[in-house]
């Protein structure tokens, strides 16, 4: 018997005594204002119905509720809240059983968790991620989770936004029973007959306690929580507010907790960092949208890879493709160069599968795609290969003559290259429109950025080809132009140049790096510098241009040999040098600097904003497409902070106009450097914004 209780998202039907609400609302089925008034209307007259003994929720298309729609987070709320939703599903007469494919996410969960039970098929997967946009469950998830999952295990699930499997959830008893892939409908109105023969209780998550009471008076559970995991939530208020409301469903009555809870999400919610953090949500999907390139823009098969040097980044870009499954061709001048490298390579994949990331077997797989040679000949019959030699225009385009004569028609050829033109690498080829960058990131097996930098000359073809292959190796691929340091670098040049010059007037160079990791970053430039090398561009012998050449003159060239601009201990621990602050107040004497205090805040605004000026040049000559790619080269390149939201949308936080009066400020104190880009000027005194979602 089929009821026309529909309304355009959800539609109800009886089967042999089982209720049906099923929701349709393409593509993820996500909690909008229809959907959440169809289910809560469905769940009241399948209620009502003396012919239906349970009710089965379940989901059409490719999953089941996959989260709230975040479309419309901040506008005015309209149709049944959540809440009010999911309470119809627990508080209905008669057993309520969720069917869950594909993923039941966010509000997706908390529905399911509405319910009296749960099946899954075994492809499911479960989770609350809200911790991720800057928020907190904000319908009962906290208060709920914890009674089904325990204390600890919900504590883990809900501060780290992890997709559980339907195994997983099962073990944990969040799922009641899997049922057989591909029969999601048939097994849970079985599930719904089998709870109605038996006659089980109406299992209501809110009144369940026994998970609940090894925590009762016990907040050291909750302080040893937050002791472990300290340096993952740093910077980050909304891990914190994720353990105070599931603190508040071990500690108060069910609905005081789900108070607690909307308190809490309000306070989120409201706040910059979940505006940036789901800013950076879309800025994320935004960047693989290109204006001249659209979806069905062909593409070349990349088939097989060649790659110039196995040093540190060669070794660590052909891995990026050895784990997508596509082989790779190595290329080396000296044997033990090239055995060096694959060596490397095999030790990074071993440390992985001995931390339990991957199996014995994938490590062989993976090396076993991968063929060192000695001969550039060996790359003909690759359809793209990437040249990631030493940092010199000369040296790349003898490489790329070379090349061009043995690569076969068609095939892409790319520099990974941080600064230089590729223009100019191109123009020594018969093929510049096959030549592109492919800027990685070090360590590039494990740095998420790719810049992929567009030259005049590169066909629609190969542009796409390189945008599109950057996921399917574990990419973000960002589109740029080519300049000098691109993006990324370009706006790094900023930044080191005021670290310097502050430590010339007046800071040390521990201040100008706590500065930065207050600020959220990983590590401040000086740390930077002593990780990388010092002895980067230093050559023996010569005159001491920069402090750091100093440094390497007396063998302090960073970790590596135990000292830079930080002492360091056998653990790598580093701690301020008396011996460099004495050096860095002699430098600033010899350049006849007289020093003076320099305040948090000055260090702060004189590393960033002339990177937010920087930025605003980018996208004034075009070698940006959006202030958003922007930000998501420099979270994803340099670990800016996700809840900062990007150079350009920190700009936006602090308001354009503060930026562009200290930047005139500088202009005429310090000089010409710090001139203000006019697209700053103009969206200053016009009062708007780069991103416009601060």
């Amino acid at each position: 018997m089929s009821m026309s209780a529909d309304t355009a998202a959800t539609s109800l039907a009886i089967e042999d005594g089982i209720a049906i609400l099923t929701v349709s609302s393409p593509p993820v089925n996500a909690l909008s204002a229809r959907v959440r008034t169809g289910i809560a209307e469905g769940m009241r007259t399948a209620s009502a119905d003396p012919a239906a003994k349970a009710i089965v929720l379940i989901c059409e298309g490719r999953t089941f509720i996959a989260g709230a729609d975040i479309s419309e987070f901040g506008k005015p709320p309209q149709g049944t809240p959540l809440a009010e939703m999911i309470a119809t599903l627990e508080g209905a007469p008669k057993p309520v059983v969720a069917a869950i494919h594909g993923t039941a996410l966010g509000g997706g969960l908390e529905t399911a968790l509405g319910a009296h039970y749960r099946v899954a098929v075994p492809s499911a997967k479960v989770g609350l991620p809200e911790v991720k946009l800057g928020i907190i469950p904000g319908a009962g998830g906290t208060q709920r989770l914890p009674r089904v999952v325990g204390v600890q295990r919900a504590l883990e699930m809900i501060t780290s936004g992890e997709f559980v499997s339907a195994a997983k959830a099962a073990e944990s008893g969040l799922i009641d029973e899997i049922v057989e892939e591909g029969r999601l409908r048939e097994g849970a109105v079985a599930f719904a007959k089998k709870v109605v023969a038996e006659g089980r209780p109406l299992k209501k998550v809110r009144d369940l306690s026994d998970k609940m009471d090894e925590a009762r008076g016990k907040p050291e559970i909750f302080d040893a929580f937050r002791k472990a995991h300290a340096r993952k939530f740093r910077g980050f208020e909304a891990p914190e507010g994720c353990i105070r409301a599931i603190e508040a469903a071990v500690n108060l009555p069910f609905d005081e907790g789900l108070k607690k809870e909307r308190e809490i999400f309000n306070g989120l919610i409201s706040g910059t960092q979940s505006k940036a953090q789901r800013y950076v949500f879309f800025a994320e999907r935004e960047v693989r949208k290109i204006p001249d390139l659209p979806d069905d823009t062909k593409t070349l098969p990349v088939e097989s890879v060649g790659i110039i040097g196995a040093g540190t980044m060669g070794g660590g870009i052909a891995m990026n493709f050895l784990n997508a499954g596509i082989p790779v061709t190595i290329v080396e001048q000296k044997q033990d160069a090239l055995d060096r490298g694959l060596g490397i390579m095999r030790k990074n994949y071993e440390a992985s599968a001995a931390k339990g990331r991957m199996k014995a077997e994938d490590v062989e797989t993976r090396m076993g795609l991968v063929t060192g040679s000695l001969d550039m000949k060996d790359l003909g019959g690759a359809d793209l290969v990437i040249e990631a030699i030493f940092e010199n225009m000369d040296l790349k385009k003898e490489t790329f003559a070379k090349l061009d004569a043995v690569a076969k028609p068609g095939a892409i050829l790319a520099s990974n290259t941080s600064y230089l033109d590729v223009n100019e690498i191109g123009a020594v080829t018969t093929r510049p429109d096959h030549v592109i960058g492919m800027h990685f990131f070090s360590p590039a097996n494990v740095m998420r950025l790719l810049e992929v930098v567009r030259t005049d000359k590169a066909t629609k073809e190969v542009v796409a080809t390189a945008v599109k292959l950057a996921p399917k190796i574990g990419k973000l691929g960002v589109l740029v132009g080519v300049c000098h340091g691109f993006v990324g670098n370009r706006m790094l040049a900023q930044r080191q140049r005021e670290a310097n010059r502050l430590i010339e007037e007046g800071a040390m160079p521990w201040d100008v790096d706590r500065v930065l990791y207050e600020f959220g970053l990983p590590m401040g430039p000086f740390a930077m510098s002593d990780l990388a090398g010092l002895d980067i561009g230093w050559q023996k012998g010569q005159e001491a241009t920069r402090l750091r050449d100093r440094l390497c003159d007396i063998d302090r060239r960073g970790q590596k040999t135990g000292a830079g601009f930080y002492d360091y201990d056998e653990k790598r621990k580093a701690t301020p040098s008396k011996l460099v602050e004495q050096m860095v107040l002699d430098w600033s004497k010899e350049k006849g600097i007289a020093r003076r205090p320099i305040s948090d805040e000055e260090i702060l605004q004189r590393l960033v904003f002339p990177m937010i000026n920087e930025g605003a040049k980018i996208l004034e000559e075009g070698k940006a497409l959006r202030a958003s790619d922007i930000d998501m080269v420099w979270i994803t390149g340099y670990g800016w902070p996700v809840y900062r939201g990007g150079p350009m949308f920190y700009g936006d936080t602090i308001g354009l106009k503060t930026v562009l009066a200290k930047m005139e400020e500088w202009e005429k104190a310090i000089g010409p450097e710090f001139k203000p880009s006019a697209l700053l000027r103009r969206k200053a005194e016009a009062g708007e914004q780069f991103t416009g979602a601060a």
